[in-house]
């Protein structure tokens, strides 16, 4: 059976648009008094620099709708709070409007599922109507139990942040979790610059608190924790190989290897998606080739074996000229692996798309395959 690249790669892109497609929705409260840097943390967590396109679509008087096209994230950002009392009981108000709206739709994509509140760490103080503010907005939750998040933005000392924290802490607020952030590198001095931190973190605690179906959408749009993309796709491989190879993957003749690539198109598709980066067929075309050894583009599934096991020779266990379920998964968890590490690299800009092409880029890709192969045999 013959493997035809174009096509492959071609399944790709159409898998991944189709999972891109299927995302559910996330629903983001963003809530605090002007000034705590609610855009720069919004710009900080997630891709696309969201807070920038603009000042959003008025929803209430006080709450404004921040979305972008193909990205499956709306933001509810509040304005006022540092107003007058009458003012911070109506956007108390038009919060809680908001997530009975979402609840009566019965949709999930409508639904409100985290309230971030933020307080300016460097303001060194939170005020008593702040406090009272967020004990009326808890208990008036009680019922939709939207999960709070309390962000400490501005946290430019670790000490200070964790001191500010205790004490919010110990004020017994009824919230999920209190996390201090700093959003952006800020210089010090001419020798020190604090770098942005408490991302990972928050990515951590929303994972946690979101539902399964959402888990998806969360790694897709958010750019501030790779670590946990990483964990993701490597939990998307484990996943694919165990569903495919549990029970032993019936024996598949070396010439027809090409039966294997549905799988890996949805494993690779699937990880895409998570690593939120915008993948065309050349990149994916690139990779299929630096792995394969080849720039045919139509090749045997003799030759794609003989390809593979030509960078580690005797890898699993090969029988009468058939490729063994151990030996198939071991394969497809090197691919996975390799793929996870090309879109890292790509994440942190250590490998741009438009040198994916190039003999070097190829070259690393296809060594990275080998080493992922040395470590799974």
């Amino acid at each position: 059976m013959d493997i035809n690249i174009s096509d492959v790669a071609s399944q790709c892109i159409n898998e991944i648009n189709k999972k891109i497609k299927n995302l559910k929705n996330l629903n983001i409260i963003v809530a605090g008094k002007t000034g705590v840097g609610k855009s720069t943390l919004i710009n900080y967590i997630f891709r696309e620099q969201l807070a920038e396109t603009g000042i959003g679509k008025p929803v209430t008087q006080h709450i404004q709708k921040i979305t972008k096209k193909d990205i499956p994230l709306t933001i509810y950002d509040t304005k006022g709070l540092e107003l007058g009392r009458d003012t911070q009981k109506q956007i108390k108000s038009e919060i809680i409007d908001k997530i009975k709206e979402g609840l009566y739709a019965k949709d999930e994509n409508k639904c409100i599922h985290c309230i971030w509140y933020c307080i300016n760490t460097a303001s060194d103080r939170i005020e008593e109507d702040e406090i009272e503010w967020i004990k009326e907005f808890t208990e008036d939750n009680k019922d939709t139990q939207v999960p709070i998040i309390l962000v400490l933005t501005k946290s430019f000392s670790k000490a200070k942040a964790k001191e500010f924290k205790n004490y919010i802490d110990s004020l017994n607020l009824h919230v999920c979790a209190i996390v201090p952030v700093l959003a952006m590198d800020y210089e010090i001095d001419d020798d020190y610059t604090a770098k942005a931190y408490g991302g990972e973190e928050l990515i951590e605690i929303m994972g946690e608190l979101l539902g399964e179906e959402l888990i998806p959408t969360l790694q897709n749009v958010q750019k501030a924790a790779i670590k946990q993309k990483i964990k993701y796709a490597r939990g998307i491989v484990a996943t694919t190989v165990t569903a495919t190879f549990a029970e032993g993957f019936a024996p598949v003749p070396f010439a027809d290897a090409a039966l294997l690539v549905p799988t890996q198109v949805t494993m690779i598709a699937s990880i895409t998606v998570a690593f939120g980066l915008k993948v065309d067929k050349g990149i994916i075309t690139s990779f299929i080739t630096s792995i394969l050894g080849t720039a045919g583009a139509t090749i045997a599934g003799r030759t794609i074996v003989s390809n593979i096991f030509k960078l580690l020779p005797g890898v699993g266990t090969i029988v009468g000229g058939m490729i063994s379920g151990g030996t198939a998964a071991v394969i497809t968890t090197a691919l996975g692996e390799a793929y996870i590490k090309l879109m890292e690299k790509m994440c942190l800009g250590e490998i741009k798309a438009v040198d994916l092409s190039s003999k070097e880029a190829m070259t690393e890709m296809k060594d990275i395959f080998k080493k992922e192969l040395k470590k799974k045999q």
